[in-house]
């Protein structure tokens, strides 16, 4: 089973690690949306998108096969015009079905879903870094049982599909503390911000084991993260990294007072690198 992804091509698709923080992101574009559309228009001739999302978890993987996928608003209590907006790209069956097969030669137990539409963690950022649609795009679910270490196995798995044009995205949240935000409890920050710098310093050293094992070793790692699966998907896209390509940290400001939006890119062309 691969550890850590080959070298890709000089005109293999990136793969993205993106913040997308709460829903309201998606009417509140704040500093990191900008930035993703600017980072989209350098991304030429991809293929499909292949996005990561916590928001759908399920046992083993699960991957997206339905060919019009519909825009799920997967949340309560938030403004009428989130549920009002759609993301209508359509899907990849074919690309799709490749996923699954690189990953059952990897060992995991993966199961199609030709129904399943496009959830929040996918939409959402979609619309500020692909805003026309016109790319197909597919998910690939998170495993329940998922842990660190098997997040950056699946990254590895699905590596291979970047030299087809594939755009692989791992979709989460870099502090993830919605109680906090949702009770109105904070207070300071600064816990954040610390997290936050410890994942910069780990992902800039490429520090797998590091980062594996963040929630002995990173600082306020209980607090910005109560639960594991919005910080899984740094794995899986730096998973799905080669060794040799080294990381862009697109920084994304705080929202909420605790949700850090910062996101990391391997394998950008020239004009996309800060």
């Amino acid at each position: 089973m691969p550890v850590d992804a080959s070298p890709a091509r000089r005109d293999a698709a990136p793969a993205l690690f993106i913040s997308h923080g709460a829903p309201t992101f998606a009417l509140e574009p704040g500093i990191l949306g900008p930035r993703l559309t600017a980072l989209g228009e350098q991304l030429k001739g991809l293929s499909a998108v292949l996005v990561v999302s916590p928001h759908w978890q399920t046992p083993g993987i699960r991957v997206m096969t339905t060919a019009r996928p519909e825009t799920i608003h997967d949340f309560g209590g938030f403004p009428r015009a989130l549920y009002e907006m759609r993301y209508e790209a359509r899907g990849d069956p074919g690309m799709a079905a490749e996923a699954a097969r690189l990953l059952r030669a990897a060992g995991f137990d993966v199961a199609l879903d030709e129904q399943r539409g496009l959830d929040h963690g996918t939409w959402v950022p979609l619309r500020y870094l692909l805003p026309r649609a016109d790319v197909p795009v597919f998910q690939v679910s998170l495993p329940k049982d998922l842990d660190p270490a098997g997040a950056f196995r699946l990254g590895a798995a699905l590596a291979p599909l970047r030299e087809r044009g594939v755009l692989i995205v791992g979709s989460g949240s870099l502090t993830h503390n919605l109680h906090e935000v949702f009770q109105d409890a904070v207070e300071d920050a600064k816990y954040a911000r610390e997290f936050a710098k410890w994942v910069a310093d780990a992902v800039a050293a490429r520090a797998k084991d590091r980062l594996v094992d963040y929630r002995r070793l990173a600082p306020h790692a209980a607090r910005a993260h109560p639960t594991d699966e919005h910080f899984l998907p740094l794995l899986v896209a730096m998973g799905a990294s080669a060794a040799t390509e080294a990381p862009e940290h697109i920084e994304g400001g705080m929202t909420y007072g605790v949700l850090s939006m910062d996101s990391y890119a391997w394998g950008l062309p020239q004009a996309a690198r800060a």
